[in-house]
């Protein structure tokens, strides 16, 4: 039997990561009931920690981002172990609810360093002919799907020993961060361009050099190129890696924001607004549960499922029809659940959420190969931005719509507003970068 190659041991680890960091939007819900409990927090305060959450573990990817693509994952991931552990040991330890909610705080900070050197580890080590898109599905899997085991084990331990559950936990996460630090390399063709970088500066437009892969070295120094070992639509050109403040400039950027934006909102809406939703067409508790259940199932399922199949038809393609039909899901479950009908009910919503994460995996290639491996980290941190104003409209605003429009009807707006999505993202076209940094798009795509 052929040993696995290096590079995919590589994304496995990278996975290991994203799991860990996902802990911390995923569980929250069985966390924050015994938070409340012990320090008498209501609702609004325990959403406020969540809110803080995706704040800090959004708002990080940017700026770690930068420090990856110029220096490389290590000393990131040394930082997000330690931020990973002290989220869960200070929760477990405070005496206070200012101090749980300072400690989740620091926690979203290890979260988005660990999602943004997770995320963009397969768009540099793996070609863009050699099954990325299954690569990154499989990463980005991790962030929801880890989550998948530790649930039921927090539920069953969290109220007898809460302060060793969670110290328990964060020991687990944070030696997932530091295997992750030792382990995760970038290919060694990026060490010309961080020597580069070091010796002489450059500018945002400033081009990427290229060069021949090569593996990770457990322990050793970080090592950097623009690519993998393969050509790539935007990475044959050396010129191609450009940052974020060139990449704003384009037109496909603010599509993928858009985008991006709807499928935050609606997304959030449907997990958060999932039990409210479903009694809300007068379907029992237990649908509610059932369907709660088949959203987080599917999600991880779809992301790497859809996404693999981007290698075979294209990311713009495959994530275009795959929005279009969560949409017309969405749509289709709502008609349903209000007839009464349950079982397609359960079955529609879970289409609409298998259908709608693709995106996180597809997104962080294409822009990969629109921009340039070399800074795809900071590019893709800055589309996945997107999340803060999609995380208020799929809160704030999507309990307003309820208030105003009702379920059926704020539901089947969100189905129309992917279904744009959709299209808005069959319509985008590669990028070309030129040696001094103009961006156009290519003639032939």
């Amino acid at each position: 039997m052929s040993r696995l190659p290096r590079r995919w041991l590589v994304v496995l680890v990278a996975a290991l990561v994203m799991g860990g960091g996902g802990t911390y939007q995923f569980v929250w819900s069985s966390v924050s009931g015994v938070v409340g409990a012990r320090f008498g927090a209501s609702a609004p305060a325990l959403g406020t920690v969540f809110t803080l959450f995706v704040l800090t573990q959004t708002l990080t990817q940017l700026p770690a981002g930068r420090i990856r693509d110029r220096y490389g994952p290590r000393n990131l991931l040394l930082v997000a172990a330690v931020c990973l552990f002290v989220g869960y040991a200070g929760v477990g330890v405070a005496r206070s609810f200012p101090l749980v909610a300072a400690a989740y705080a620091v926690g979203g900070v290890g979260s988005g360093i660990a999602y943004t050197v997770a995320v963009n580890t397969p768009v540099k080590w793996i070609p863009e002919d050699g099954r990325r898109g299954l690569a990154t599905g499989l990463v980005t899997m991790a962030y929801s799907g880890t989550s998948v085991l530790f649930i039921p084990l927090l539920r069953g331990s969290l109220d007898d020993a809460f302060t060793t559950t969670l110290l328990a936990l964060g020991a687990v996460v944070g030696v997932g961060g530091l295997l992750g630090a030792w382990a995760v390399r970038d290919p060694a063709r990026f060490e010309t361009t961080r020597r580069a970088d070091t010796d002489g500066g450059r500018d945002e437009s400033d081009s990427e050099t290229g060069g021949a892969p090569d593996s990770p070295r457990p322990g050793g120094s970080d090592s950097t190129t623009p690519d993998d070992s393969a050509p790539e639509r935007a990475e044959q050109d050396p010129s191609s890696g450009v940052g974020w403040r060139t990449v704003v400039r384009t037109w496909q950027f603010w599509v993928l924001y858009a985008v991006m934006v709807v499928v935050n909102g609606v997304g959030l809406m449907l997990v958060g607004q999932s039990v409210g939703f479903t009694t809300g067409l007068d379907l029992s508790a237990s649908v509610a549960t059932t369907v709660a259940s088949a959203i987080a199932l599917a999600d991880g399922a779809g992301v790497l499922v859809v996404s693999g199949l981007s290698d075979r038809f294209g990311g713009e393609r495959t994530a275009g029809v795959s929005l279009v039909l969560c949409g017309v899901s969405l749509a289709a479950g709502v008609f349903v659940g209000a007839r009464g009908l349950a079982a397609p009910f359960v079955l529609c919503v879970a289409a609409a959420a298998f259908f709608r994460s693709p995106v996180f995996g597809i997104f962080p290639t294409l822009v990969a190969e629109y921009y340039g491996a070399a800074r795809s980290s900071e590019n893709y941190a800055a589309v996945y931005t997107a999340k803060v104003p999609g995380g208020v409209v799929g809160g704030t605003v999507a309990g307003a719509l309820v208030v105003t429009l009702g379920w059926s009807q704020s539901f089947y707006l969100g189905a129309g507003l992917l279904v744009l999505a959709g299209l808005g993202t069959l319509v985008l076209r590669p990028v070309r970068v030129d040696a001094a940094g103009r961006t156009g798009t290519t003639a032939n795509d």
